[in-house]
């Protein structure tokens, strides 16, 4: 959205081809640009895993075909400290955080930022789909299916400022072909996925590697034990996939999907529907809301907001008992809200931002709820 004049402009080079066409468009228009590799985990590099050094290959080798110097740093002291360990506090306390959130935040827009600062440049770039004014304010990337403005919305107007998202207007579909007729050499090379900066590993010998898995008891909402689980911490609501549960004995063969993690039991709640009444929520408290612009648009306001990375958005009414903490109400019922997991918030295409989902209330609550905290029967997990 923003142009602006030459500026010497740091892109964060993670070895993909999104942010290595990131680094050719700003070279096109004319900027001084260098790279940067970020690595930000080096706890079991030894034991045969190293994503990095692949990474580290690949932004090398686009680094050369544009050109441009390439640095290296690593920040897996500051990843540990700001990010992984909130990751395993959360999932301690059976919560489903979403580290990527964290990460931009503490990572790709302070470390990076600040260790661009020191390098003398005006200002950092990244591969990510979203897009900025000149105001410093946060909107959604132009392409609907690679939008990562969820993701971003912990950032402040300082560090928006600050960063360059070139392929905000761009489409998905065109960048390998722009990358390819560019001959950089990773243009074939799949997206990544898997947690923000870890990877691809299998996830439950990962987390069991820091967090003793406790098995325990399935059970359904009569209390009848149904199965055993590997651990609360492998389980998220509205889960089907993994319990190992067929058709049980009294039950038929609907699909079972997880209502409730209860912490105190260990006990791991199943029930049967996709749409079970019990994975309906009317409405949410979210506290550690961070807003793009620094406060909330109004003590009370409507919005839409999605509770997960790909949901569409939800009409709901946002009304705060402090900048930090809100209740939410939804115009219509919502399936597995998470604690742990984020709320974020936007009007039209604008992200204003968003906070952690803390406890959820049950839709037959909602109709007859007084707007705050306290006149809602809130449920945590």
């Amino acid at each position: 959205m923003t142009n602006m004049k030459r500026q010497h402009i740091i892109v964060g080079l993670s070895g993909g081809v999104d942010s290595a066409v990131a680094a050719l468009r700003l070279i096109e228009q004319g900027h001084r640009v260098e790279g940067l590799f970020m690595k930000n985990w080096e706890d079991d590099d030894d034991e045969g895993y190293c994503a990095a050094a692949e990474d580290l290959k690949e932004a090398k080798g686009v680094a050369e075909t544009l050109e441009i110097p390439l640095h290296k740093v690593n920040f897996a002291r500051e990843y540990w400290d700001r990010v992984f360990s909130y990751f395993l506090d959360e999932y301690r306390q059976g919560r489903t955080p979403n580290p990527d959130v964290l990460c931009n935040k503490e990572i790709k827009f302070k470390a990076f930022l600040d260790y661009a600062r020191s390098l003398g440049a005006d200002a950092i770039a990244t591969g990510h789909y979203a897009r900025i004014d000149r105001q410093g304010n946060l909107y959604r990337g132009r392409d609907p299916n690679k939008d990562q403005s969820y993701f971003l919305h912990a950032l402040t107007r300082q560090q928006l400022h600050a960063s360059r998202f070139p392929l905000g207007e761009s489409v998905k579909s065109d960048i390998r072909q722009i990358a390819k007729a560019a001959g950089l050499p990773n243009y074939q090379r799949k997206d990544s996925t898997g947690i923000c900066f870890i990877g691809e590993r299998k996830f439950r010998d990962f987390l069991a590697r820091y967090i003793p898995a406790q098995p325990g008891p399935i059970i359904d909402t009569r209390g009848d034990q149904v199965g055993t689980h590997q651990g609360l911490m492998y389980y998220t609501l509205g889960q089907r996939q993994g319990l190992g549960i067929g058709g049980a004995s009294g039950h038929g063969e609907l699909p079972w999907y997880v209502i409730e993690k209860r912490l105190a039991t260990n006990e791991l709640v199943i029930a049967q529907g996709h749409d079970h009444p019990s994975l309906q929520s009317g409405a949410l408290w979210s506290t550690a809301i961070q807003w793009v612009a620094g406060d909330a648009p109004a003590r009370a306001f409507t919005c839409t907001a999605k509770t997960r990375y790909r949901q569409p958005d939800q009409n709901c009414k946002v009304t705060l008992s402090d900048n930090h903490s809100a209740h939410v109400g939804f115009e219509r019922p919502q399936r597995a809200i998470t604690p742990g997991q984020y709320v974020v918030f936007y009007q039209g295409d604008v992200c204003l931002g968003g906070g952690v989902i803390e406890a959820v209330a049950p839709w037959q609550d909602n109709r007859s709820r007084a707007e705050n905290k306290n006149s809602v029967h809130l449920t945590t997990y």
